[in-house]
């Protein structure tokens, strides 16, 4: 792939083939899979963990919580690391350290001993989903980079709803154990593909030229970035707002409607539909109709209608439909705002591409990791605490938009 090399288009990625593009994103799209598919592929076995163990639930979504805090930790140092000494070498240790936390995790005996596995198997996922990120912005920019990001926005945010189905389908032939070994082994293919295939995109080159030579320096030039810094409160209380129902899911659909593993894993089908609509579309109007921070404006006052909906209608006793209902219509929204936060929280740092994409996923991670948990101690018994946390992390997200990032002022992408 010489041609990345090449210095004539003004971005790299200018000069790839339609068959290199088509490589980066497949493998890039893998390493952005890895991080969801750690966290989510075992949220249909969390019932047996419980009966399996003899612990509570609320100890059960702990571990999840411990995996989401290594996420978020990884790529605080992952991003920066990657910006100093290039994009292959931390991603290749790092989720060498995932597939053996995988086995860990496969062998633990104990709550305690799964949970540390899950912390180091969530730190070594971190580099997939940073550097896939990082490395775009070094090849792209402008609306290219809608396109690119929008390719990894789909995965990242059917990652999540997928994860749940296939882990429904694996629990027909193995038990929570084997989940781990399948992780570790796709953990093993993307390390392979990413040896193979995929070339050093941040060159020694680049790195010496680079304006912020220190990483200090990097997390300043992000930090000082008012529009950055907004937007990745936006992103991270949306993501929040997801996890809200990834995290309670399992629980109320399972024990609270009565729905089978692989019932449980349709209705995660039915909605990544939803997902694919949002940011499909999302991508589309980006670059063609409408800047993506108005788009944002439109779906976080959408989800907050939504989760107050889901609240009134349990209360006043709709059943089953009158929280699924709602509950895809949010995780549409979704959708449509994964794409617009990557791309006005990345555009404008292509120095420090690897620093700004840890910041947005630590976030991300870090901060439903932290509320995600409310709702374990508010209760899993009715969808009141799913839907009172989604209200909240929306409203967070409507006063970041207007008062932080403030739409009016966001730079145009170029073309």
């Amino acid at each position: 792939m010489a041609a990345i090399r090449a210095a004539a288009p003004s971005h790299r990625g200018d000069a790839l083939s339609a068959r290199q593009r088509l490589v980066y994103v497949l493998v890039l799209g893998a390493l952005t899979a890895l991080g969801p598919f750690t966290i989510d592929l075992y949220l249909p076995a969390f019932p047996m963990l419980e009966t399996e163990l003899g612990v509570s639930a609320s100890a059960v979504q702990l571990t999840l919580t411990g995996t989401m805090i290594g996420f978020g930790l990884g790529q605080l140092i992952v991003g920066p690391w990657s910006d100093k000494v290039g994009r292959k070498l931390p991603l290749i240790l790092a989720t060498l350290v995932h597939i053996l936390a995988c086995v860990g995790a496969a062998m633990a005996s104990d709550i305690f001993v799964l949970g540390g596995f899950r912390l180091l198997q969530g730190f070594g996922a971190a580099a997939g989903g940073v550097v896939a990120m990082a490395m775009v912005r070094d090849l792209f920019g402008g609306k290219p980079l809608v396109k690119m990001l929008s390719r990894l926005a789909l995965v990242n945010g059917l990652a999540p709803v997928l994860a749940p189905v296939i882990g429904s389908q694996l629990l027909l032939v193995t038990d929570w154990r084997g989940i781990f070994w399948v992780l570790a082994a796709y953990g093993a293919v993307v390390v392979l593909a990413v040896w193979l295939w995929i070339v050093e995109t941040r060159p020694k080159a680049d790195r010496a030229l680079s304006a912020h030579s220190t990483v200090g320096a990097r997390f300043k030039a992000v930090l000082s970035d008012r529009v950055f810094v907004g937007t990745a409160i936006v992103g991270g209380m949306v993501f929040t707002g997801l996890f809200a129902y990834l995290s309670a899911s399992t629980f109320l659909f399972q024990q609270v409607h009565g729905f089978t593993p692989q019932e449980y894993g349709l209705l995660f089908g039915a909605n990544s539909i939803g997902v694919i609509i949002g940011v499909q579309t999302s991508s589309r109007l980006i670059r063609t109709v409408i800047g993506p921070q108005w788009i944002l404006a439109i779906t976080t006052a959408m989800m907050a209608f939504l989760g107050i909906a889901i609240m009134v209608l349990d209360a006043t006793g709709a059943g089953l439909w009158g929280t699924i209902i709602p509950l895809w219509f949010f995780i549409t929204m979704c959708g449509f705002s994964f794409p617009c936060v990557q791309v006005i929280a990345l555009n404008g740092h292509g120095q420090e591409a690897g620093t700004a994409a840890s910041l947005l996923g630590a976030t991300n991670f870090g901060l439903a990791g932290i509320i995600s948990p409310l709702i374990g101690m508010l209760g899993v018994s009715t969808a009141l605490p799913m839907g009172a946390v989604m209200t909240v992390t929306s409203l967070i997200a409507i006063a970041a938009l207007w008062w932080i990032v403030r739409p009016r002022t966001v730079p145009a992408l170029s073309a």
